[in-house]
C-alpha cells in the first residue's frame, strides 16, 4: 500500500465524509449515505483488500459520527465491513462489463442497497426501527441507491479522467 494510495483513500473517504454530515435527513432520521458511493468508487479503482478494509473502518467510523439514527453507531459499523466483505469479491467479475461507469452504476446500486438492508436489519435487532423495514427500505435506501449510483458514476468518472492525466503526465516525463 502506497502513501499515494492512502491519500487519494482519504480524500475520498473525506468528500464522503462531508457530504453524509451535511446531507439533511429524509426519513425518521435516515439519509442517504455518500461515504458509501466514495467507498465504492475506491474499491473499483484500486482492487486493493488491505486499503479497501481500512477505507471501510474508517467509512463506518465516519458515518457513525454522523448518523441521526438511534442506535446508528453500531448499525454503521457493522454494515460498512459486512458490505466491503461482501462486494470487494464481486467487484473483479462485475468490473469485466463492456463499460467501467455501468460496472461502477451497478456496484454502487447493489452495494448501497444491500449496506442499506444491513443497516437496518442491525439496528432492528440492536434498537428496534421507528417504522416497518420495507417502509424504510423503499423511502430511504432505494433513494439512497438511486442518488448514489448517480454520484458515483460522476465522481468516478471526474477520478478515472484525473488518473489517466496522471498516468500519461508521468509517461511523458519519462520521455
Amino acid at each position: 500500500m502506497r502513501t499515494k494510495d492512502l491519500a487519494q483513500a482519504a480524500l475520498l473517504v473525506a468528500i464522503g465524509f462531508i457530504l453524509h454530515a451535511f446531507f439533511p435527513p429524509i426519513v425518521m432520521g435516515m439519509k442517504p449515505d455518500f461515504a458509501l458511493a466514495m467507498m465504492f468508487i475506491l474499491l473499483i479503482i484500486k482492487q486493493d483488500f488491505k486499503l479497501g478494509f481500512l477505507v471501510a473502518v474508517s467509512t463506518g467510523i465516519f458515518t457513525a459520527l454522523t448518523t441521526g439514527f438511534p442506535g446508528g453507531q453500531v448499525a454503521n459499523m457493522v454494515d460498512k465491513l459486512v458490505t466491503f466483505i461482501i462486494v470487494y469479491p464481486l467487484i473483479p467479475i462485475i468490473i469485466k462489463l463492456p463499460s467501467r461507469k455501468l460496472s461502477t452504476g451497478i456496484i454502487t446500486a447493489f452495494g448501497t442497497m444491500l449496506s442499506g438492508g444491513i443497516f437496518l436489519g442491525t439496528a432492528a435487532l440492536l434498537v428496534g426501527l421507528p417504522g416497518p423495514f420495507t417502509v424504510l427500505f423503499s423511502t430511504v435506501v432505494i433513494p439512497a441507491a438511486v442518488v448514489n449510483t448517480f454520484t458515483a458514476v460522476i465522481v468516478f468518472s471526474v477520478v478515472d479522467f484525473a488518473m489517466d492525466v496522471e498516468v500519461e503526465g508521468a509517461e511523458n516525463k519519462a520521455l
